[in-house]
């Protein structure tokens, strides 16, 4: 499924899912710089490793805005967990993402990474003026 097709990058979305008695959804993406012929990785966008710390914290946040607004979100953070459940810290420094069409990083877990299988694949739009210091450029991010 093609999610970003713009004059600087392509961003294809792929999907694995698998049935076994219980379902399972796992997203990929692929980003190409499409002047320079290049995959776009996650930590290529960013000066140095601090993105993940500052993503995380910006999901968190978002994480705790939505569980307040909404009694059906439920995401796995500390105070929130089950025994069984391990609580999200911090993104992995080659977590899916995508560059929507407004030029915006959309961080993406898939079901069951974050939150309760019901909730599906998941989604985080990052705020750019959160991370705007730490990018190496804003020729994709805007």
């Amino acid at each position: 499924e093609v999610v970003t097709d713009n004059d600087a990058i392509f961003t294809v979305k792929r999907y694995e899912f698998t049935v076994a008695g219980s379902s399972d959804t796992k997203i990929k993406y692929d980003t190409i710089d499409k002047k320079r012929e290049i995959l776009i990785t996650l930590p290529s966008l960013f000066k140095d490793d601090s993105y993940v710390e500052v993503i995380s914290d910006n999901i968190i946040n978002q994480m705790k805005e939505q569980m307040a607004s909404d009694e059906n979100k439920v995401y796995w953070l500390d105070g929130y967990v089950e025994e069984f459940q391990q609580p999200f810290e911090r993104i992995s420094k080659d977590q899916g993402f995508y560059i929507n069409a407004d030029g915006k990083l959309v961080i993406s877990f898939d079901k069951y990474e974050v939150a309760p299988g019901y909730m599906g694949v998941v989604e985080f739009v990052i705020p750019t003026e959160a991370i705007s210091d730490i990018l190496v450029g804003n020729e994709y991010i805007k």
